[in-house]
């Protein structure tokens, strides 16, 4: 019995990223795009891990945060779409979290 020949499905790899390269480079339109990308993804998992960490509910986080508790779902999700870089530096600045940039040459 031949095998069947298959064909590559929307869900198959097309593209890899080179070890050590950040896939939020690869998502973003250019350098500069990618560079806020990763500032936020390091700002929303800091929170993730703050909210996972605090014991608190999400309505309790939301007051800490000055956020509906809509929000505070969306930070536990992921959903770095919905946030900018500027409310993420505040967001974890009322957590404690004492957000720093650093910049390299």
């Amino acid at each position: 019995m031949k095998a069947k020949k298959r064909s590559m499905s929307e869900h198959d790899t097309k593209h890899v990223t080179p070890a050590g390269r950040s896939a939020l480079l690869d998502l973003a339109a250019d350098d500069e795009d990618a560079v806020e990308l990763q500032m936020r993804s390091t700002l929303l998992r800091g929170l993730e891990r703050w909210l996972a960490s605090s014991d608190l509910t999400q309505i309790e986080a939301a007051k800490v945060l000055g956020i509906t508790q809509a929000r505070v779902s969306d930070l536990k999700r992921g959903k770095i779409s919905q946030f900018s870089l500027d409310m993420l530096i505040r967001l974890a600045t009322r957590a404690g979290l004492h957000p720093v940039l650093k910049l390299a040459a």
